[in-house]
């Protein structure tokens, strides 16, 4: 069966692929070859223990305009396949979703925690760069999604300081959007990482996403449309919970209007009566009609679990058989 058969009208968006690299692993793993790092930790990026990290060189100094960080190159190879499927499957208002890591998580990955201080502007002029050029050529049929699972992990494991760590992370993510042309569209794709189908962190409850969404929304800069922000509500081969408890703090949740709420909860351990009534708990806390997603991309994971994943979405965004409604226990 092919992908086209687990797809509906109710897309709004589709990213093609990277040549199978694993989010950013891949240009990591390449800037083995830039003049101005070298590498400083080993690795094979197997899992989040292995990661290959770089420290600029002695006597060099790293610039943005020296950082090709391919978000452009990947855009216009894969443009001509969008717009052919586009075409094909009669879906005039499909974007093109183009996904963009945040500055910090470049900066982290690619340095090491130990190594980023200082070093996020040149990834930041680099990513607006991609940003702007991108921009420019297709105008407003295309969407950025930035990624942010570095950003979304510190919010969740910062306790009760979390409303302050949001805050100051909002505000950075804030500056980069910002600074890329008015009249750009984006989405925000809250994560817990899914290296290996396996989360860097997990949740107790949603509102550690709520904070975070909220930080935001409120800072978010005029001009440049909110058009979505995506919550992690499972995480990595953990499938969402079944307490009711566990989302009740949506009812926090405080978007502009027009931004569209994603509930990342779709996972192949839940059966779909369970996912049909999660989705009913998740839109009485929001208070009103919820897109859904999986935790992550779904790039990484095998065919069997991403098809069986878009047909889950795609049941749920039909009416279901009331012979289908179950309770949650």
């Amino acid at each position: 069966m092919s992908g086209s058969d687990h797809t509906s009208a109710s897309c709004r968006t589709a990213r093609p692929g990277t040549g199978g690299r694993i989010w950013v692993v891949g240009l990591i793993m390449a800037f083995e070859g830039h003049p101005d790092l070298e590498i400083a930790h080993e690795g094979d990026w197997s899992d989040y223990k292995h990661q290959r990290n770089f420290r600029v060189r002695k006597g060099h100094q790293l610039r943005g305009d020296k950082l090709d960080l391919e978000y452009l190159k990947w855009y216009e190879l894969n443009r001509p396949v969008f717009d052919k499927v586009k075409d094909d499957a009669k879906l005039s208002d499909l974007s093109f979703q183009v996904g963009i890591p945040g500055d910090l998580d470049m900066t982290m990955f690619t340095m090491g925690p130990t190594r980023m201080l200082g070093k996020r502007e040149p990834f930041s002029e680099a990513t607006v760069r991609d940003i702007t050029q991108i921009h420019a050529a297709a105008g407003g049929d295309v969407v950025f999604q930035l990624e942010l699972p570095a950003e979304t992990v510190f919010v969740a494991k910062a306790g009760p300081l979390g409303g302050v760590v949001a805050g100051k992370l909002a505000a950075g993510i804030n500056r980069l959007v910002k600074a890329s042309p008015a009249g750009a569209r984006f989405g925000i794709h809250l994560c817990l990482g899914d290296l290996g189908h396996k989360a860097l962190s997990g949740l107790s409850s949603a509102r550690p996403l709520v904070r975070f969404a909220n930080a935001i929304a409120d800072g978010w800069p005029a001009g440049r449309t909110l058009e979505y922000v995506h919550a992690p509500l499972a995480a990595g081969d953990e499938p969402p919970s079944v307490d009711p408890a566990f989302y009740a703090p949506l009812t926090g949740l405080e978007l502009p209007a027009g931004t569209r709420f994603v509930a990342g909860f779709l996972h192949e351990e839940r059966t779909i009566q369970e996912q049909r009534k999660l989705l009913d708990v998740i839109e009485a806390a929001v208070g009103h009609e919820v897109d859904v997603a999986a935790s992550c991309g779904l790039g990484r994971r095998t065919p069997e679990a991403g098809f069986a994943t878009m047909d889950q979405a795609r049941a749920l965004c039909e009416k279901p058989p009331d012979s289908t409604l179950a309770t949650l226990g």
